[in-house]
């Protein structure tokens, strides 16, 4: 049975529909799976018809239709050509694709949800309360037990897997921010994630949140309040967790294999690394989603919309991984 791989389309007026058609064009011969792009049908099919991809993109009516490559618009107009970047009414059809694609998983009529760029400011702007795709789709599903992991390659082939204790707040706000619930649920969900990928062992590193790891108390006492319990509580109860290691070596050891995960405590922490491994292929990967969705690890790279050089890379990687956790899964 063929796989449905759903791909919300994110800002029309950024690079998300380019990525998207250039991946699925180059993933088309791997595979039969069925993909379903959320969005804006017209500019949809015009652009597939401008960069020549040779890709058959047809209107979707069912899960029956015959073929491979479907678009369906969950709004009831076509938008207006040559919106300004950030425009509101892109924002809208962002917003209502994401949505559309996150009830299709929850019905369970996809396999996983790969989510295009969105534009944070230009959805708030348009009106809506928005923190981040993450966190929309948490709260379309229910939960508020899920995490970030972003994952990616280097040229050698070593992957590096990060999962984000706390996410999109300010530095200043991260140690009061930072509890030994959410450093757990990390470590929980980046475990997790090791079995859903078929790794042989579930090894995570958890990362300090001073330097050195606080240098037994000089420099802070996160860690001694907070993560060397927390680790030491999941040690105890099964997991295969050490830390808190300094921020400055773990994504070293983590890269030459020593570790399958690491927890970083806050955004950049994490991410610095990840985007210096895997700059032009890293994936967005939320975890503890009662469904599968994956994203590119960019954003809608408005200075080069529209201008047809966008570099398909890490949404190409955003749909393996999505079609692997899916067959994994099944």
């Amino acid at each position: 049975m063929n796989n449905w791989i759903g791909i919300s389309l994110g800002d029309a007026t950024g690079v998300g529909l380019e990525v998207t058609l250039k991946a699925i064009a180059a993933e088309a011969p791997a595979d039969d799976t069925k993909y379903l792009l959320i969005g804006d049908e017209t500019s949809a099919l015009k652009l597939a018809r401008h960069l020549q991809l040779n890709l058959p993109l047809q209107k979707f009516s069912g899960y029956g239709d015959s073929g491979r490559f479907f678009i369906t618009n969950p709004l009831t107009t076509p938008l207006p050509e040559n919106l300004p970047a950030g425009s509101p009414l892109a924002a809208h059809a962002a917003v209502a694709a994401l949505q559309d694609g996150g009830q299709r998983c929850l019905r369970g009529e996809l396999d996983a949800l790969v989510t295009a760029p969105v534009n944070k400011e230009a959805i708030i702007r348009a009106g809506h309360k928005f923190v981040g795709q993450t966190e929309f789709l948490s709260e379309l599903a229910g939960t508020k037990r899920t995490a970030m992991m972003l994952l990616g390659t280097d040229e050698r082939g070593r992957w590096l897997r990060v999962a984000l204790a706390t996410v999109h707040i300010a530095i200043k706000s991260v140690p009061e921010k930072l509890t030994a619930e959410k450093i757990t649920l990390a470590i929980e969900l980046a475990a997790q994630s090791c079995r859903d990928l078929g790794l042989p062992r579930s090894k995570i590193a958890v990362a300090g949140l001073n330097p050195h790891a606080g240098e037994g108390g000089e420099f802070g006492d996160e860690e001694i309040t907070t993560i060397a319990p927390t680790v030491q509580a999941m040690q105890q109860r099964g997991y295969d967790v050490v830390g808190p290691l300094s921020g400055d070596t773990v994504f070293h050891y983590a890269l030459k294999g020593e570790f399958d995960a690491v927890v970083a405590m806050y955004h950049d922490q994490g991410l610095a690394p990840l985007k210096a491994v895997a700059f032009d292929s890293g994936i967005n990967w939320t975890l503890g989603l009662p469904f599968i969705r994956t994203s590119p690890d960019h954003g809608t790279a408005y200075d080069i919309a529209g201008k047809g050089i966008a570099n398909p890379g890490s949404m190409i990687a955003a749909i393996r991984l999505a079609k692997q956790l899916a067959k994994n899964k099944s």
